[in-house]
């Protein structure tokens, strides 16, 4: 057995209702060739240290995404789920793990789970969530799926505002729902010691 925690990282994506509206967000939307640096990278391996293993999943078409497909993709890693392992999931990320950890239990519960800027629902700005994607009314099953779960947010986002925690609050009794006063938009950051700080204490506790 892997004596080290795991952390599977899920990112985020877009969904459309037509085709035609994805080549057109193909064809219009910004780009660079500079270096994107993000906490979820470098920076996650080097504070948290050898005693932690990064497993990045790669979701299929991240740009048009489908929730079954992400599905099929995500169910492959379950069986290698176990109580050392940590979920993450950034933006369509954080609801692609909402809807199916309240959907599906998983047959070990996991040690956190960790929905960063997640949305709740559509009414997120400038994007449409479709894709099957859409929360069924009870959500409960998320919470007994994971032994800790943490929903971040940022009062500054521009993608997914805080109006978001207020809805995952009103359906999950347990989970720490934490809404920061800024973290760039929509979590563009290059460092994040609060959750470092998290998972250390949650694997010193376990």
């Amino acid at each position: 057995m892997n004596k080290k925690y795991q952390i599977f990282i899920i990112h985020g994506g877009m969904t459309f209702k037509s085709h035609k509206d994805y080549l057109h967000f193909l064809k219009t939307r910004k780009i660079s060739i500079e270096k994107r640096i993000s906490w979820a990278g470098e920076y996650l391996e080097k504070s948290l240290g050898k005693n932690y293993e990064i497993v990045r999943l790669r979701m299929p078409l991240q740009d048009n995404a489908q929730y079954e497909d992400w599905k099929i993709c995500f169910q492959r890693y379950v069986p290698y789920f176990n109580s050392k392992t940590i979920l993450f999931g950034n933006s369509l990320g954080g609801i692609f793990l909402a809807k199916y950890l309240s959907e599906h239990k998983l047959p070990k519960k996991v040690l956190s789970t960790y929905l960063i800027c997640a949305p709740f629902d559509g009414t997120i700005t400038g994007e449409d969530l479709v894709g099957g994607f859409k929360l069924k009314s009870d959500i409960s099953l998320l919470e007994k799926n994971s032994k800790n779960l943490y929903l971040l947010f940022s009062e500054d986002d521009d993608i997914v505002p805080p109006s978001h925690a207020e809805k995952y609050r009103k359906k999950l009794k347990n989970a720490k729902i934490i809404v920061y006063k800024n973290k760039n938009g929509h979590f563009n950051i290059s460092k994040f010691p609060e959750i470092i700080k998290m998972i250390k204490s949650d694997t010193k506790k376990a």
